[in-house]
């Protein structure tokens, strides 16, 4: 699959099954997501439900098969008043597909998104042995500007949060 055959557009209820699996995958083989428990439909379309009320479109990334291979969105970063104009950014891309240019795509449309939102910064919270993603966002301007130590645990061991940012 080349990078030019990923369409973006935005997600719709009939997206949930694989943005569930998505998820699901990520909660139970990957640092990316902590937490420990897997979701149904039911939990996906809330949360779906949930963005778009708040003016976040939940993106997703299909193939030249139709099929979902990636997804993901913005969410304000802290619910106070003065941080209305940061975001904090999610993406996810099926484990088949990690590597081929997906969650690029994905991170352009965001930050597209976040321009026409009027956000001025967006915030990026990632595992830090997840060198991948954090290659990903400095590739596209983020900057790294800190490190939480052993904030989180998953499978057994203390894992560390590095945040990037990047301001519009």
């Amino acid at each position: 699959m080349s990078h030019s055959d990923i369409r973006i557009r935005v997600g719709t209820p009939q997206d949930i099954p694989a943005i569930t699996a998505i998820y699901n995958d990520a909660v139970a083989n990957t640092t990316a997501i902590w937490n420990d428990q897997q979701v149904d439909d039911a939990n996906r379309l809330k949360w779906m439900k949930e963005h778009q009320a708040l003016g976040y479109d939940v993106l997703v990334a299909i193939n030249s098969d139709s099929e979902v291979v990636g997804y993901a969105t913005l969410s304000d970063w802290r619910a106070f008043d003065g941080y209305r104009h940061t975001v904090e950014n999610s993406v996810y891309v099926r484990h088949d597909q990690r590597g081929n240019g997906v969650g690029k795509r994905l991170m352009h449309s965001l930050v597209e998104q976040a321009r026409v939102l009027d956000k001025h910064v967006i915030v990026a919270a990632i595992e830090g042995q997840n060198h991948a993603s954090i290659t990903l966002h400095e590739k596209l301007g983020f900057v790294n500007v800190g490190q939480l130590k052993e904030v989180g645990i998953k499978f057994g061991r203390w894992l560390d949060l590095v945040f990037l940012q990047l301001t519009l």
